[in-house]
């Protein structure tokens, strides 16, 4: 149904771009895309009088506001069933202690339906319009993974997940199996005929995989144009193993197999050498900055304005189960934290700590506008759909969110553009999205 928003709309247009339309408008057609959008409505119709006519109309209250949908660069779909355990151990621990067990029992496919129905319910209840998803080893119940996301309306990159070696002898496969599943499960997500979900090549990360298999992976992702999801420099002790087995670095074990290209997304990122950074621009790479999991799994600071500073396009993940929730909207709150924390230590003489090694004055933390862009377009540039998605420009697909910040507790005053947003980002829950949009479908109503 071609639909006209009437009131607030808020989008990004770059990192340092943030656009608004106070009692503006936006305009769906009927086959979801964005026809119009700005502040005057009535000049829009006027000038376009067959696509205005017959349009609904939705007015927004002073407290809603339409903005685009979150973007999730990187989620273990299965770790959902564990979801806030386990979270005072180091990484590679928790992988063994609680994960590897957990990813094993998703060979049974009504179990692996049970938990894929409710991480893509929660991941839309908190406003996630796409998602790039790790899913398990498992080809079937990977393939149940995307149904489940065409099924529910949400837009996804779904992974099955690939390791040979360095893994438990209960969940591991060997190197022809991987591939050969591989190009199975990319078939079967295309035979699916959504446009919504896409096939992703998804090495667990080069310590789970064979230096034959990373390159059979390239190969593959190559020869049917995919895109590539993986983990790089998340923890210290991984890096120095990687580079044991490899003899180069991370960023270099991934592009000797030809796994780095402008379709890839590498989660983490937080010790990054320069000479890697700059691969990555060069290869046109991005990072999901996961806050929360880097916290959680003590792996470190990613410092953020390094990445972008360097040319590298940076998203947002949740990491669950590494990350203790499923909401975007609580990893930018996490970002913004990381951020400030690092300003702490590029600046100040903490006491207990003492001063950073290198300290820079002149280092400025994220603002909430740059972390709506993270969150948002520059998700959708990371992921490599922001031809798509991202933002309200004229002919992309509407996935948005409708807005209300009085729905828990009314503002006592009404509250400017720029404060509608500031009081959704530091306040604001799922509670909040009252309706969400993908592809121009409503999705999610009220309080459902």
């Amino acid at each position: 149904m071609a639909t006209v928003f009437l009131g607030t709309v808020v989008h990004t247009k770059s990192f340092g771009e943030f656009e608004s339309f106070e009692k503006g408008f936006l305009v769906v057609d009927d086959a979801g895309k964005i026809i119009g959008v700005g502040q005057d409505y009535k000049a829009w119709a006027s000038s376009n009088p067959a696509q205005a006519k017959g349009l609904t109309e939705v007015q927004l209250s002073d407290y809603q506001f339409l903005m685009p949908g979150f973007v999730d660069c990187h989620i273990h779909a299965p770790q959902f069933a564990q979801l806030g355990l386990g979270l005072d151990m180091p990484l590679l621990d928790w992988l063994n202690t609680y994960t590897f067990p957990l990813e094993a029992k998703f060979s049974d496919q009504q179990y692996a339906l049970q938990v894929y129905q409710g991480v893509v319910e929660a991941t839309l209840r908190c406003g996630t319009t796409l998602a790039s998803y790790f899913a398990t080893n498992h080809m079937e119940s990977t393939l149940t993974l995307a149904r489940e996301a065409v099924r529910q309306g949400q837009r996804a990159l779904v992974g099955k997940v690939c390791s040979n070696c360095n893994s438990p002898d209960f969940y591991v496969e060997s190197a022809e199996e991987s591939v050969r599943a591989t190009v199975a499960f990319v078939d079967g997500v295309r035979k699916l005929g959504s446009p919504l979900v896409m096939p992703t090549i998804t090495p667990r990360f080069a310590l789970s995989c064979s230096k034959e298999l990373l390159k059979d992976l390239g190969d593959i992702a190559k020869r049917f144009d995919l895109h590539i999801q993986s983990h790089i420099s998340e923890n210290l002790a991984e890096i120095e193993v990687v580079k044991g087995i490899f003899k180069t670095s991370y960023a270099g074990a991934y592009d000797e197999a030809g796994l780095l290209t402008n379709k890839t997304v590498m989660a983490h990122g937080v010790h990054l050498e320069d000479d890697e950074v700059a691969l990555l621009k060069t290869r046109g790479c991005s990072v999901a900055h996961c806050p929360a999991s880097n916290t959680m799994l003590s792996s470190g600071l990613c410092d953020v304005q390094r990445l972008v500073s360097a040319g590298v396009n940076v998203g947002l993940g949740t990491d669950v189960s590494g990350g203790n929730s499923v909401s975007i909207l609580d990893v930018l709150l996490r970002a913004l934290d990381v951020s400030k924390h690092l300003d702490f230590f590029k600046k100040q003489n903490i006491r207990g700590t003492g001063v950073a090694e290198t300290q820079d004055p002149n280092y400025i933390p994220l603002k909430y506008k740059q972390a709506l862009y993270l969150a948002t377009l520059g998700g959708a540039q990371a992921l490599s759909l922001d031809q798509l998605t991202g933002n309200f420009v004229l002919g992309k697909e509407f996935d948005a969110l409708l807005v209300d910040v009085s729905v828990v507790e009314k503002p006592m005053r009404r509250l400017s553009v720029d404060e509608l947003v500031e009081k959704f980002i530091y306040t604001g829950s799922d509670r909040n999205i009252i309706e969400v949009f993908v592809a121009g479908k409503r999705i999610k109503q009220k309080y459902q």
